[in-house]
């Protein structure tokens, strides 16, 4: 009897020899959706169709046996097993996205049977200023699932353990044969854990975890910046299964000063003194995070100048001292004068050599040089 011989398994799927790993599972998901025997019943040719494109993809889709096809062509499968939709993960999932059965083959999503971590969880917090800046003790209600004081998140009545499943036997699976596959679902009377609660816990109600707002105290530490975020270690939501809590992590933002700016470590500000302060100096006192400090400006003071007061800035993180206070000199010209203190700055412009026929007045040149 003559055997008929197999076409080229690029051939069948429809591609170049020099497709991509995306390609090839484009073409096979065109194919199996026309050809499954689910949307073709009794039909033989459909059928076998379907089972060339199944074996073309399955050796396509692994790069060691493509490399052996292309070099070697069919003869050079020999030995490496017969085409088992189970030996490729991400077979299932092709077919359940295609006909909604994606844990057929043991590869669509299952009920986790383990423990497993509990999910993380974020809280906002508006911090003023001076909070970012030395730090505070806050206390949070978070709204959480914890697990069970009652029965441990096992889901069971205290004294009692969940049984093995008579259904899958504890696998989590059940198998039988569709079409011409061998395959499994998912058991339906444990929804793959493998264990059923025959008596649940009267306090979760067979769950392993219950709703619960908890209070819990956080320590700001002195120094955090908007957008930094803390982290508080298994204060997230109770795990599953018995498995670890997740944890909370803070996320911070900062409330803008009226006074005070911020640059990483370091805080600016302006103060204002007035061109007599500027010209012949003086002792002003100035706003800081601690208070006020009594700020020397020296005479000759210029517009714009900066001076700095070490240590008077932000905690630094590690704790090992803070930034510096910048404060920015900003010199106030009087908009109005009275006939005296006019007659005294036209005094001063005279025995400065200032004054002459045409040009402004002192008062106008004063304002002038301070104001740029």
């Amino acid at each position: 009897m003559a055997t008929t011989e197999k076409r080229d398994y690029y051939e069948v799927l429809g591609i170049q020899k020099n497709a991509s790993v995306d390609e090839i599972k484009k073409a096979y998901r065109r194919l199996a959706m026309q050809y499954h025997p689910d949307k073709n019943p009794g039909d033989p040719t459909a059928e076998e169709k379907f089972k060339e494109a199944a074996e073309a993809y399955g050796v396509l889709s692994d790069e060691e046996k493509r490399a052996h096809y292309d070099r070697y062509g069919h003869q050079g499968l020999n030995g490496m097993g017969g085409f088992d939709p189970s030996q490729f993960a991400d077979f299932g999932d092709i077919l359940g996205d295609l006909f909604g059965f994606g844990d057929l083959f043991g590869t669509g999503r299952r009920r986790a049977t383990r423990a497993a971590r509990g999910a993380d969880l974020r809280y906002d917090l508006t911090l003023s200023f001076e909070e970012a800046v030395f730090g505070k003790e806050v206390t949070l209600d978070i709204p959480r699932a914890a697990t069970c004081p009652t029965c441990s998140g096992t889901g069971a009545k205290p004294g009692t353990q969940p049984q093995t499943c008579g259904g899958c036997g504890g696998r989590g699976q059940i198998r039988f044969t569709q079409g011409f596959f061998a395959v499994a679902r998912t058991c339906p009377q444990c929804g793959g854990a493998g264990k059923v609660i025959k008596d649940p816990c009267a306090t979760c109600e067979g769950a392993g975890r219950v709703r619960e707002e908890k209070k819990i105290s956080v320590k700001v530490p002195a120094g955090v910046d908007d957008g930094s975020r803390l982290r508080v270690a298994g204060e997230g939501e109770g795990g599953h299964n018995g498995g670890p809590p997740g944890d909370l992590y803070v996320f911070l933002s900062v409330r803008e000063h009226p006074k005070f700016q911020r640059r990483d470590s370091d805080i600016h500000s302006e103060q204002t003194i007035s061109f007599t302060q500027a010209a012949l100096g003086a002792e002003v006192r100035t706003a800081t995070i601690d208070g006020d400090e009594m700020l020397r400006v020296p005479a000759g003071t210029q517009p714009n100048q900066v001076f700095r007061l070490k240590g008077k800035g932000v905690p630094y993180l590690d704790g090992s001292g803070r930034g510096d206070h910048f404060v920015h000199a900003v010199v106030k010209i009087p908009t109005s004068m009275s006939d005296e203190q006019r007659a005294l700055l036209e005094q001063f412009a005279q025995l400065a050599g200032e004054e002459r026929s045409g040009e402004k007045g002192v008062f106008e040149k004063v304002k002038d040089f301070f104001t740029g």
